[in-house]
């Protein structure tokens, strides 16, 4: 790191001298030069991706940072089909709890799963619109910078703040079948009712997300994906910023998809 030292005090020009390849395992925790296998995908999280596909480049001689750039803009398709079943599948694991949680008057465990619920909606919307999720500070930004002709975000405010269950159940019902219908939109598996219907005989409203992952599913066809578990990438398994930030830390959960060192 250049530096130097200016009335009494060190000046820090956060200027770096390295190379792409080694520049891209600190940022990434792999040399994306040579490609990316499908674990390599599952290891990086999101946010580590975005700060290398974004921001400005003032000089690229060679092209190899742009054809890096360009390589990983966005997940291959098999990758993307696996990670959006994930994501459904996290929803259809808690969209019936907000309504179980005041079946027994715990009104605050009802919010709390309605927040966790906006944000795993937030993330779903980004994946389907092939946009890297920043991390937590710029969520938000990211997602109201998205298209949003079925007034989802307003659903999304009104299931935070709503005071009640009822009303509370009703927004994120709204923003189900929202994004049911970008799910169809984007034809990625036959087209599925975007209907909201009740939790097995249980007084919950719900959209039975894992229809929609078990959908997205059966379009996967890669050998390697189709044996893990639906737990999903690095960043829908941790939510650590430490560990998200840090590709030596994040790396060491290779066993999650693989019984072996990556």
């Amino acid at each position: 790191m250049a530096g130097s030292v200016r009335l009494g005090r060190r000046v820090t020009h956060h200027v770096e001298i390295t190379t792409l390849p080694s520049w891209l395992v600190g940022q990434l925790g792999v040399d994306a030069t040579d490609g990316m296998s499908v674990l390599d995908w599952l290891l990086t999280p999101q946010q580590r991706l975005l700060g290398v596909v974004a921001g400005a480049v003032y000089a690229d001689d060679s092209g190899a940072v742009g054809n890096v750039r360009r390589a990983l803009s966005w997940y291959p398709d098999q990758v993307w089909r696996w990670l959006l079943a994930c994501q459904w599948h996290r929803l259809g694991q808690e969209e019936a709890f907000v309504a179980r949680t005041a079946e027994v008057c715990d009104e605050v465990g009802s919010a709390v799963t309605a927040a966790r619920l906006v944000r795993e909606l937030m993330r779903l919307a980004l994946l389907l619109e092939r946009r890297y999720a920043p991390y937590q500070k710029w969520l938000g930004t990211a997602f109201a910078r998205l298209p949003h002709p079925d007034n989802l975000p307003a659903l999304l405010a009104e299931a935070l703040h709503a005071p009640d269950v009822a009303r509370r159940e009703c927004a994120l019902g709204g923003a189900y079948t929202a994004l049911a219908r970008r799910h169809n939109e984007a034809c990625l598996t036959s087209p599925l009712e975007p209907t909201l219907s009740r939790y097995y005989e249980q007084p919950a409203c719900v959209l039975m997300a894992d229809r929609f992952n078990q959908a997205c599913l059966a379009t996967v066809t890669d050998p390697v994906l189709r044996s893990l578990p639906l737990v999903g990438a690095v960043d829908q398994v941790v939510d650590s910023p430490d560990v998200l930030s840090t590709p030596s830390c994040y790396r060491r959960l290779a066993g999650l998809y693989s019984d072996r060192e990556i």
